[in-house]
């Protein structure tokens, strides 16, 4: 079985060849996200907990005045 994470960049990202975005890995169980600037640090969770924050962000309700 290859365990090789494929990763791909946001498309929020600046499109450039930069550091600048955030890149999301899948498995079955699992989603990984890293930032390409520090590929090595990487956080995990699964698809709904993600999906309560993205939708929690995208709702304002973290939003700091």
């Amino acid at each position: 079985m290859d365990r090789t994470l494929r990763w791909q960049k946001s498309t929020f990202s600046d499109g450039g060849d930069g550091n600048t975005c955030v890149e999301l890995a899948a498995t079955p169980t699992t989603l990984h996200l890293r930032e390409s600037d520090d590929p090595a640090t990487q956080l995990t969770t699964g698809p709904t907990p993600l999906a309560h924050l993205i939708r929690g962000l995208k709702s304002g309700r973290f939003a700091t005045n």
